[in-house]
């Protein structure tokens, strides 16, 4: 007797490898799955403009990645609002005191992530919804309201057409810069209920549509991983949720990395991915005792490890990890 409906996901032809360029624009699983990535040394620019969930706003992002001059040329883009200069494209994390650090925190960010694209060959979407803000004074999709009142926006339900519209005029510029470039798109698993349940799935339902026609217009460029699919089907009780009932538990998160571990990874870098987060979370260990004989034996069988990776594969950059245990054993 079987109690799963298990989601069929079929070996991809397209591996991604530690060499790779791997840039991730979306929502906040697609936080969860870069931090992942990056916790295994994949190379990831990860959401150059914070959380964004709808993709016209992704679509805007990537478009300023692809042309910074017109991100820095745009005065409206700043705004002051409870006591802090906000970008209406960018999360909260990027707001500052003066409108000059703000400046500076999202255009060293933006450029940072230009010269990323330059040699970025996967690049990962997450779409979570499809409702769409805009400014009431000028129409223009915003990426974050920051809280200010609803009568300074308009929501609405993006269309499919007008999804695939967008979504195809970024694509084949970025396709016409990086013309061997893979797009895998995924729609992310976390519930909007703050749209209700009925609208949450007019939404996710719109995006996957839009997914399928994206794919039929470009079927060599583009890629689908159907986290949303994992969730809602495979993982559909509700001990897979985190205590707010909206976001996947830290135990579905694992089994969607894992089975996207299992689509586009060979054996060997699963194996490596392994090793390397063996590592992060040795790291990541508090011990009782710090200065003991017993931490520092520890220790130094993680930097042996490290030193074996790097003697295999020595474009890794473990600077940060080194550091961390030299400082331990000096004290």
């Amino acid at each position: 007797m079987n109690f799963l409906t298990d989601v069929k996901i079929e070996k991809s032809n397209y591996q991604i490898a530690h060499t790779d360029g791997i840039m991730m624009l979306g929502s906040c699983f697609a936080q969860n799955m870069g931090l992942r990535l990056q916790e295994c040394k994949f190379r990831v620019e990860l959401n150059p403009f914070g959380i964004l969930y709808n993709p016209l706003s992704i679509c805007e992002a990537l478009n300023y990645i692809l042309k910074p001059e017109a991100f820095l040329s745009d005065e409206d883009i700043f705004f002051y609002h409870n006591e802090l200069w906000h970008s209406a494209m960018h999360h909260g994390d990027f707001s500052r005191r003066s409108r000059d650090e703000a400046v500076e925190a999202t255009a060293s960010r933006l450029l940072t992530a230009a010269e990323a694209l330059a040699s970025t060959d996967t690049l990962i979407l997450t779409l979570g919804t499809a409702y769409v803000y805009r400014r009431a004074s000028d129409g223009c999709v915003v990426g974050n309201c920051h809280k200010l009142p609803q009568s300074h926006f308009t929501r609405s339900l993006a269309s499919v057409e007008e999804i695939v519209s967008q979504m195809s005029a970024t694509i084949d510029t970025l396709l016409q810069r990086r013309p061997r470039l893979k797009i895998l798109l995924t729609v992310s698993p976390i519930r909007h209920l703050r749209d209700g349940a009925h609208d949450n799935q007019l939404s996710k339902a719109t995006l996957l549509l839009a997914i399928e026609q994206l794919q039929r217009l470009y079927p060599r460029s583009t890629l689908y991983f159907p986290s949303y699919e994992i969730m809602l089907d495979e993982l559909r009780d509700y001990r897979f949720y985190a205590e707010d009932m909206i976001h996947p538990s830290t135990v579905a998160a694992d089994y969607i990395w894992e089975r996207f571990g299992a689509t586009y990874f060979s054996p060997a870098t699963e194996r490596l991915n392994a090793e390397l987060r063996e590592i992060a979370r040795a790291l990541a260990h508090r011990p009782i005792d710090a200065s003991s004989q017993a931490h520092r034996t520890f220790l130094s069988k993680i930097m042996l490890k490290i030193e074996a990776i790097q003697k295999k594969y020595p474009y890794f950059d473990f600077e940060k990890e080194i550091t961390q245990c030299n400082t331990q054993l000096e004290k």
